[in-house]
């Protein structure tokens, strides 16, 4: 069926338009077959629509999914880390042993900074079937590495192939079986699959001349799967943007999430940059960053991100090999409907109580000559330059350490004199002061903490 009419829409007439018509537009000059998108506010699924040869549903539609499978295996691997299982610093090989590549670290491979070779040797992967674990180890024995390990971002596939192996191993279980358990079931995404189930658009080519569809295969990648195998709809993923934003009690909590969501590698693809966690890219756009996966097989194209600040998310799925560059086409999503509606501010509610690490950090405090404010907001310390936002600080059983900002992990130090009042602050090296260039306090060192 064609998609003519939003899905459960919950905005507004007028925006419901202009979203269709970025939609719209996308689909016409991608010259793609079909195009379904949906947009996340809030926790919920506020706006979804389709255009073109949508066979089912709007919102219950599959389509593969492509490398927004990698956050599936990431947070199976982060959930590992989470229960003590595996650390992010070990290498490989204390699970799969002297394989090749192995010798990498689980954090290498999940950024993609482990030098790793892109794809897998012998026939293009994601157009033939898979076969075993075995079979991938013995046809690559780390030989032929792109880089040495962190030199430079260098995206891997193969390195998620070992990384669902690790999965698989240490869950004594099949990554697939893995996935369902641990991530699909908790969180009721019931029309996401290994394979095509239900209703489901067919991959397509399109001829770049005669514009005629030649249909793309649709293999099971086997020990490959990990990397890109999945099929989903655009309300299963609207789901998984819900527990992007939120956390899940029996998944992973929005405190792993941030670690994961925490730039450890990057690249500037088509002068887009963007950075990689560990497993989820993260592109500049919304109220700051967008975090996420794009997602391409043969036949397809996804997108899946979030924008924690704003609690928008969205998600877009193509049944083309080419066409529509997906990252892009979701970020402008996402700014038409904040151009339509605004996210709202959060309510201001006063404080019930200050936690006592923070008393004496409170007030104006100076860099140099550079004034910060810090007040307790909403349980933490916000540091403020000219009412902008820099740095966020958190109680930790007393100690007040960086949760987000230029000082994200360090601790902030109230340093006192030997009649106990209070000299300077110290913040991962940097000197607060109480007046610009305070005599006899420390000389501030490094650069301008501006972001």
């Amino acid at each position: 069926m064609s998609g003519t009419h939003p899905a459960g829409a919950l905005v507004t007439p007028y925006t419901a338009r202009r979203l269709r018509w970025r939609l719209a537009t996308t689909q016409s000059e991608g010259q793609v077959p079909s195009i379904v998108a949906g947009i996340v506010r809030d926790g919920a699924l506020a706006w979804a629509d389709g255009v073109g040869d949508v066979p089912g549903e709007v919102t219950d539609t599959q389509y593969k999914v492509g490398s927004i499978t990698k956050t599936l295996t990431a947070v199976l691997v982060l959930q590992l880390v989470d229960e003590g299982l595996l650390s992010l610093d070990a290498p490989a090989s204390d699970v799969l042993g002297e394989v090749g590549y192995a010798d990498r670290s689980i954090r290498q491979l999940l950024a993609h900074s482990g030098g790793l070779q892109a794809e897998p040797a012998g026939s293009w992967w994601e157009r033939t079937e898979g076969g075993t674990f075995e079979e991938l180890a013995s046809a690559n024995d780390g030989s032929t590495p792109a880089f040495e390990p962190d030199r430079q971002f260098h995206y891997s596939n193969l390195g998620y192939g070992l990384l669902g192996e690790v999965v698989a191993r240490l869950r004594g279980r099949t990554w697939w079986e893995a996935v369902e358990e641990r991530i699909l079931t908790p969180l009721g995404m019931t029309r996401t699959s290994y394979q095509a189930s239900g209703a489901h658009a067919a991959g397509w080519s399109v001829h770049p001349y005669a514009q005629t569809l030649i249909p793309e295969p649709l293999p099971d990648t086997a020990a490959m799967a990990p990397a890109g195998q999945v099929w989903s709809t655009v309300g299963d993923l609207a789901t998984y943007c819900t527990f992007l934003l939120e956390g899940h009690d029996q998944v992973l909590p929005t405190e792993r999430l941030a670690e994961a969501f925490t730039p450890q590698s990057g690249e500037e693809p088509a002068g887009l940059r963007y950075a990689h966690g560990l497993g989820f890219q993260i592109f500049p756009g919304g109220a700051g960053t967008l975090v996420g996966h794009s997602g391409s097989m043969p036949g397809f194209h996804a997108i899946c991100l979030v924008d924690r600040a704003r609690r928008t998310g969205v998600v877009g799925l193509v049944n083309a090999t080419g066409g529509v560059p997906v990252a892009t086409f979701g970020a402008a999503l996402l700014d038409e409907l904040e151009r339509c509606e605004p996210t709202l501010p959060p309510v201001w509610r006063p404080n019930d109580a200050v936690p006592a690490s923070f008393t004496d950090a409170l007030g104006v405090w100076h860099w140099g000559a550079t004034p910060y404010v810090l007040a307790c907001e909403g349980g933490d310390l916000v540091a403020r330059r000219r009412h902008v936002e820099m740095w966020r600080f958190a109680d930790v059983d007393g100690r007040i350490v960086g949760t987000k900002g230029y000082h994200a992990g360090e601790e902030l130090h109230v340093v006192r004199r030997d009649d106990g009042s209070v000299s300077h602050l110290d913040v991962g090296t940097f000197i607060l002061t109480r007046q610009p260039y305070e005599p006899g306090a420390p000389i501030p060192g490094g650069h301008p903490p501006l972001d």
